[in-house]
């Protein structure tokens, strides 16, 4: 299998914009919407590099791309929150890979974009991969491609406060059950509380979707990041001995209920990354994706690396 990335995103830099390298002029690039929305949509994701953006002065150029800064409400990861509606990339230790994803797909509301600015560089490694989402479907055996055709159903244990994993606190962003119920009603999830304050979650979704504006079916699922077989044959190993598969903290199978053989699920995994491009990062830059047509992971890095992210509609 060829497995060269066919695709990568487009670097725009003060010269190639002609504007001076500063955060007024990445302002005056940016401040035409319907231009860096064509843009985007026709490659896929956009680096802003050379600008010397800091966060002092990000705010704006967040509030030009990301018209509708929405919170990051039923967010499956750890992630601080740094600014309105702007949060730390997925803390997970920095010497793992994270794999390729699209950012809530498992949810029934996700946003249409994600914007990335690197506060701080890490010392060695760190890029973020990203990866054609229509390629990574095609590149999928057809065997895996026809079994996902029903969809899947994700299964979250959120904890109240103690355990494995996220509490629903901090998934939901409140202590209000009620406010929880409303929204989980509203997006036609199964939910029941556990006598020990946790609440369990259930929902079915399907593992493709079709870009409203390009017409591309793309692979737009998380089932390698909820399935233990992702996770590598010790950390499933450990969890197993402690958890059912019914208690993890999330977990996914076929929307049947039918398990999802680990050898799809390694399939799914490694040939997302296969096809990545990796991003580096220098301090100062932003990246802009399409969060349907472009999966994005982490590489391991040492170091301190600083990356926020935002997200909207």
């Amino acid at each position: 299998m060829n497995t060269t990335p066919s695709w990568s995103p487009l670097v725009i830099t003060p010269r190639d914009a002609g504007v001076e390298a500063s955060a007024a002029g990445l302002l005056r690039v940016v401040g035409d919407t319907a231009a860096i929305s064509d843009q985007l949509v026709k490659e896929k994701a956009l680096i802003f590099r050379g600008f010397g953006v800091t966060e002092e002065t990000l705010d704006p150029v967040m509030g030009e791309l990301l018209p509708n800064r929405l919170a990051y409400v039923h967010g499956n990861s750890p992630r601080t929150k740094v600014g309105k509606n702007v949060y730390t990339s997925t803390e997970y230790p920095q010497e793992f890979t994270i794999s390729m994803h699209n950012e809530m797909s498992y949810a029934a509301a996700w946003p249409a974009r994600l914007l990335f600015f690197c506060q701080k560089a890490a010392a060695t490694g760190g890029a973020t991969p990203v990866t054609d989402s229509a390629l990574w479907l095609a590149s999928l055996d057809d065997e895996v491609r026809e079994a996902f055709g029903c969809g899947v159903r994700y299964q979250q244990n959120l904890h109240d406060g103690l355990g494995l994993g996220k509490s629903w606190q901090d998934t939901f962003e409140t202590t209000d059950r009620g406010v929880v119920e409303e929204f989980l009603t509203r997006t036609e999830a199964e939910y029941a509380w556990q006598r020990d304050g946790s609440l369990r979650v259930g929902q079915i979704r399907p593992a493709t979707a079709v870009h409203p504006v390009t017409g591309d079916e793309v692979w737009f699922n998380q089932s390698d990041q909820w399935h233990p077989a992702g996770l590598g044959d010790d950390t499933a190993a450990a969890l197993a001995q402690i958890l059912s598969a019914d208690e993890l903290p999330q977990s996914v199978t076929f929307a049947d209920g039918s398990p999802i053989p680990d050898a799809y699920i390694l399939q799914i995994r490694d040939r997302g990354l296969e096809h990545a491009r990796d991003c580096d990062w220098n301090t100062g830059d932003l990246m802009l994706i399409d969060n349907m047509l472009v999966s994005h992971g982490r590489r391991p890095f040492t170091g301190t690396r600083r990356v926020l992210v935002a997200m909207s509609d």
